[in-house]
């Protein structure tokens, strides 16, 4: 009895153990990944690791990395926000329109405005009108940048106000002013997500939707805010490549959706939510821009690297199905 006792509870430490890695795995895998993509790298490009290849990196990642912030908020709910790249295309247009001809504060102010409103458009259709988050955000990702070809009649504006152009393509010192903009976004957003009842709400909503209801959460109040705040980081993504390029126009964020969908899924946030946090997505928008500064170095074709974005995705969301099952069981 006693040696089946030992081994029953040899079998049970180790049942711990393996748990307890698949754990670090889920929060720290994309650490290690993140490690092996830059070793990587720094092999196949030898230019990798010069300080102006990774400020670049950095400034790339800006647009992408300040949309992934509000779409980790939106998934750790539960949700998701396809319709970024519609507000991402209309902001840019918007504040491309009007730069020239009013304050750039009132012009910034106005965007935002925009943004927020079209992300709390898509909060209230997913929790009024109970339409599905992907079906609901598909639609008006269509119809905002639908919006925003009609407002162009599908032109380009341009923009002659240099100070305008400051924030895309400006530095501070030696850093591009996109990336203080992203680090602020990063900060903000860690802060409110790990250190807030409001970010303590969103995870036990995620984990549960029904229990949060019953403990007095305002359920619809919280996914509704996770939209306007993902539509929100739309809108200053779109100031930004509408500040970067000097113009604005409507079919921008074509594309933009599966990119930072990409970052957040890589960084390890679970799309059945409840779990996930700023700074995975942030190394995981890291890996992404890695791998598109290292692709076009080698003139890789666009069309591979949509495939290996894509095998990428489906990678990563393999194994966060795989360890949560083995976690849990």
């Amino acid at each position: 009895m006693s040696t089946l006792g030992n081994q029953l509870n040899l079998n049970t430490e180790r049942q711990g153990l393996f748990k307890n890695m698949n754990s670090l795995m889920l929060r720290y895998g994309v650490v290690v990944a993140f490690i092996v993509v830059v070793g990587l790298s720094a092999i196949l490009y030898p230019g990798f690791l010069r300080p102006a290849n990774l400020l670049n990196i950095f400034s790339q990642l800006a647009i992408v990395g300040i949309m992934s912030i509000g779409m980790t908020f939106v998934m750790i709910t539960g949700g998701l926000d396809m319709s970024v790249g519609g507000i991402y295309a209309l902001c840019a247009t918007l504040i491309a329109s009007y730069a020239d001809s009013m304050p750039l504060p009132v012009a910034f102010a106005i965007t935002l405005v925009v943004g927020l409103a079209a992300g709390l458009i898509n909060g209230m259709l997913v929790t009024r009108l109970r339409v599905p988050p992907f079906v609901a955000t598909l639609g008006t990702g269509s119809v905002f940048t639908g919006i925003a070809l009609i407002y162009s009649n599908a032109q380009p504006f341009f923009v002659q106000k240099e100070s305008f152009q400051w924030m895309g393509s400006g530095e501070l010192g030696a850093i591009p002013v996109a990336v203080f903009l992203l680090f602020l976004v990063y900060v903000v957003g860690a802060i409110v997500l790990a250190f807030t009842t409001y970010g303590r709400s969103l995870y036990a909503l995620g984990g549960n939707k029904e229990a949060s209801r019953l403990s007095g959460l305002r359920v619809n109040w919280l996914i509704s805010s996770t939209y306007g705040l993902s539509g929100l980081c739309a809108a200053v993504s779109g100031i930004l490549i509408a500040s970067r390029l000097g113009q604005g126009q409507a079919n921008i964020g074509e594309t933009i959706a599966l990119d930072v969908i990409a970052a957040v899924v890589i960084g390890g946030t679970s799309l059945s939510g409840g779990e996930g946090a700023i700074w995975r997505t942030i190394v995981g928008g890291c890996i992404l821009a890695v791998l598109s500064n290292v692709f076009d170095s080698l003139s890789l074709s666009p069309y591979w690297q949509s495939v290996f974005k894509g095998c990428i995705i489906i990678g990563a969301v393999m194994f966060d199905y795989y360890a949560r099952t083995k976690t849990q069981t």
